[in-house]
């Protein structure tokens, strides 16, 4: 902090200039948020007169902007039963239900007088905080921490409003909230700006490995001469087929690869004391360009069934349903788990002799295949599949063998550039978060910006508040909206101390 004596922020001559006996800086004090924050209007959207408003749910918020990012239009007398709270410009809400406790945001002016979900817990400044440093503190890692550690319930786990506002917080002078809001504004602002950067260069970066991997299994790269290739006719809606390089012919999947599909897994069977117990691969293990084993299930099948679906290093798998862009996703499986199998809803591809390398294989049905899987798949109310008969039509272009190893080499070292701008882009992506919470951390331990001996401490105000409230006939409550005319702008009385004991957000 800033002194006559020229010490910056965070420091001073000596310890009890900036701290008080509690950790505090001079001039902070510490106070509920149901002594910070005013009540809210409850209604519901029939009660305010209007034909419709926007609802901001759990899924209108961007927990990495801590923004509303949309809201949907609803008809009043069709609204759903947690649309009751009336919001306005400068309120903080964040979810009270797991796993969504990052959902925060700010209310912009444009959402005043719409309605949130119960699902939140909306929080308005009162008189002794500023209602940015209100939603600032909320977003810290501190608070969140103080948030989980208060969930309820198992099979929903949720957290209390009222245990919310128990949460005790340090706070600062009026002033110095202010430039303390000013500083963090401005410098949290730079760093969205480099993150959105990051996150548009990740985006780049997919795109690129797509159009790598595709481009160069159904062709080579820019430069190459292309001719228009034939393929035989097939019960399939095969689109428009990229010209070829010469020497490369279209084939279906069926003449270069033995396809079938896997086990069914049937519950009753499972205690079968003559079957095998075998890991198998599921959907959710088969990715697009990898193969996730963070959790791989075992069955239990005949051995005759577990010897001949086997995998073998090679082999391409090859999602069959699931959602409709996991149609024909996969990889080539390089023998990580023996004795491994896959369940129905993955097909495998086995290569037949040198006809072609998997990886291009892999590579084509990713892109190429994602779109043929969707026009030759069916959709079902919950489920898209694709069957085998119309998978082993997948035409698949087939390079000279002389060419594929460095076609491969080419495409991999190609990735292999573009993977290293990622975790580049990735690094700084970890870095601006850190920088963040680093910013966070010192705007609520008194080292951000500098402190005014002048500046009004903060426990003048929150006294006065608490004697105001003291003087009053009875504590101020959440306001229930009149059924017959639109609510009232909110009280400035902050809301009641609740019962119970006080948690502390630690420094």
């Amino acid at each position: 902090m800033t002194t006559d004596s020229g010490v910056g922020p965070g420091g001073s001559g000596s310890e009890g200039d900036v701290a008080d006996a509690g950790g505090l800086p001079a001039g902070w004090g510490r106070a509920t948020l149901g002594e910070l924050c005013q009540p809210i209007e409850k209604a519901l959207p029939t009660e305010l007169g209007r034909s419709t408003f926007q609802y901001i749910d759990i899924g209108s918020v961007d927990p990495s902007t801590l923004s509303v990012v949309r809201a949907v239009e609803t008809e009043a007398d069709a609204a759903p039963s947690r649309a009751r709270q009336l919001l306005r410009h400068g309120d903080t809400v964040f979810s009270t239900v797991r796993p969504y406790l990052r959902k925060i945001a700010w209310i912009p002016e444009e959402f005043d007088g719409e309605i949130a979900s119960t699902g939140f817990c909306v929080l308005r400044a009162g008189e002794a905080i500023d209602r940015r440093f209100l939603f600032h503190l909320v977003s810290s890692s501190s608070f969140i921490s103080r948030v989980v550690e208060k969930q309820r319930g198992v099979s929903y786990p949720a957290v209390r409003e009222r245990d919310v506002l128990e949460i005790e917080v340090p706070v600062p002078p009026l002033a110095e909230q202010h430039r303390i809001v000013a500083k963090l504004d401005e410098q949290l602002a730079n760093i969205a700006t480099g993150m959105v950067a990051v996150q548009a260069a990740l985006t780049s970066s997919d795109v690129l490995k797509h159009q790598i991997t595709g481009g160069g299994a159904c062709g080579g790269f820019d430069g190459i001469d292309r001719f228009p290739a034939l393929i035989e006719p097939a019960d399939v809606d095969d689109g428009t087929l990229p010209d070829l390089p010469a020497g490369w012919q279209w084939r279906r999947l069926e003449e270069i690869a033995d396809v079938v599909g896997g086990v069914t897994k049937d519950s009753k069977k499972q205690s079968n004391p003559e079957y095998v117990e075998v890991p198998y691969l599921r959907v959710a293990n088969v990715q697009r360009g990898q193969i996730l084993l963070d959790r791989v299930e075992t069955i239990r099948v005949p051995a005759k069934k577990a010897e001949s679906l086997k995998l073998e290093v090679g082999d391409v798998l090859l999602n069959e349903g699931g959602d409709r862009d996991k149609l024909g996703r996969g990889w080539v499986w390089e023998g990580q788990i023996e004795n491994c199998i896959h369940q129905n809803h993955v097909f495998r591809a086995r290569i037949t002799g040198d006809a072609l390398d998997p990886r291009l294989l892999a590579w084509h049905a990713n892109a190429f295949g994602k779109n043929w899987c969707d026009r030759n798949g069916k959709q079902t109310v919950n489920l898209a599949s694709i069957s085998l008969r119309r998978i082993k039509l997948l035409p698949i272009p087939v390079p000279p063998r002389s060419v594929q190893e460095d076609l491969v080499k080419s495409i991999e070292s190609r990735l292999a550039e573009v993977e290293a701008a990622r975790q580049m882009a990735q690094e700084v992506s970890r870095q601006g978060e850190n920088l963040r919470g680093a910013l966070l951390h010192a705007a609520f331990t008194g080292s951000l910006v500098a402190q005014d001996p002048d500046d009004e401490p903060a426990s003048a105000l929150l006294d006065r508040i608490r004697a105001q409230r003291a003087a009053g006939s009875k504590p101020a409550r959440r306001k229930r909206a009149s059924r017959t005319t639109a609510p009232a702008a909110p009280q400035a009385s902050g809301r009641p101390v609740p019962s119970g004991t006080q948690e502390t957000l630690p420094l």
